[in-house]
């Protein structure tokens, strides 16, 4: 198949190039799919399932951690002790508190 590329205006241009993004994506995800029943087939006959072989595991959820320190100034300002410091525990800190002395 040969297309005549020089006679074509610019929107058929437009056009056939997003028809052939669209292809070429879908052709990517079919060749996946593909692969991957022919995986889970080959593991199935020999007793397992891919997700046993992988180590997949369900993803697990956490329950939001509670505050454990807050600034006197302000109680409503909290902090969990996970991740960065904010600034009002950096700043007493830097003023001599001890963290036990922010804890709730």
């Amino acid at each position: 198949m040969k297309i005549d590329l020089d006679s074509l205006t610019l929107k058929e241009l437009k056009s056939l190039q997003s028809e052939v993004a669209k292809k070429i994506d879908g052709y990517e995800e079919r060749k996946k799919r593909e692969a991957l029943n022919e995986l889970e087939e080959k593991a199935k006959t020999l007793g397992y399932s891919l997700n046993e072989l992988l180590g997949a595991s369900v993803p697990r959820k956490r329950k939001p951690a509670k505050p454990k320190y807050a600034n006197p100034a302000n109680k409503s300002e909290t902090w969990t002790g996970r991740g960065r410091k904010p600034r009002w525990a950096e700043a007493a800190l830097k003023a001599g508190k001890k963290l036990e002395d922010l804890a709730i």
